[in-house]
C-alpha cells in the first residue's frame, strides 16, 4: 500500500516558497515565490533582496527614515519580481505562482504581463493599501485568479 500522507501541491510549491524567503536578509519582511507550470513544474524561484551588484552590506534595510533614501523600499527587488527575472525559459503563459505575501502593484503588472493565470499566496497582511487594493483590482481586470493558501497540514508549513 502506497504512503497516504505525502505533500499534495500547494503544500509542495508553498513549502518552496517558504523555504525561499528564508534566503532573504530583509530583517522585517521575508518574502518567497515559487513560479509553476500547468502540469506542476517550478518554472523558477526568488525572495526579496537587493539587485545584483548591490551589496546588501551597503543599501539600508530600514523601515523608516527621516530620507526616503534611507529606507529599503526604494532598493529591494520582490520577490515575485525576481522569480519572474530568475525565469530562463521562454513562456510562462497558464502559470501560477506561490507566494508567501500577496503581491504589491509594481509585481502585479509583472506577473500580468508574463502572462501567469494564478496567485497563491498566504498572507495578506497589507490587504487594505493602495498598493494591494490596486493589485487585486489589476488581477480581476486582467483575469487572474487569486486564493489564500489553505494547508491540510499545517505542520509542514510550521516545520520549515
Amino acid at each position: 500500500m502506497k504512503k497516504q500522507d505525502y505533500l499534495i501541491w500547494d503544500e509542495y510549491f508553498m513549502g518552496i516558497a517558504l523555504l525561499s524567503a528564508k534566503r532573504s536578509k530583509d530583517p522585517h519582511t521575508s518574502v518567497g515565490a515559487c513560479i509553476v507550470s500547468e502540469n506542476n513544474r517550478i518554472l523558477s524561484v526568488g525572495y526579496n533582496g537587493m539587485p545584483h551588484g548591490c551589496s546588501d552590506d551597503e543599501y539600508p534595510w530600514a523601515r523608516e527614515a527621516d530620507n526616503e533614501l534611507d529606507t529599503k523600499y526604494l532598493y529591494v527587488c520582490h520577490a515575485e519580481l525576481n522569480a519572474i527575472l530568475n525565469y530562463t525559459g521562454v513562456n510562462m503563459r497558464g502559470s501560477k505562482i506561490y507566494t508567501t505575501l500577496f503581491p504589491c502593484n509594481e509585481c502585479t503588472k509583472a506577473l500580468i504581463q508574463t502572462g501567469i493565470s494564478e496567485v497563491i499566496y498566504l498572507s495578506d497582511k497589507y490587504a487594505d493599501t493602495s498598493s494591494v487594493l490596486a493589485a487585486k483590482r489589476m488581477m480581476k481586470s486582467a483575469g487572474i485568479t487569486y486564493r489564500c493558501y489553505r494547508s491540510g497540514n499545517k505542520s509542514v508549513i510550521l516545520d520549515l
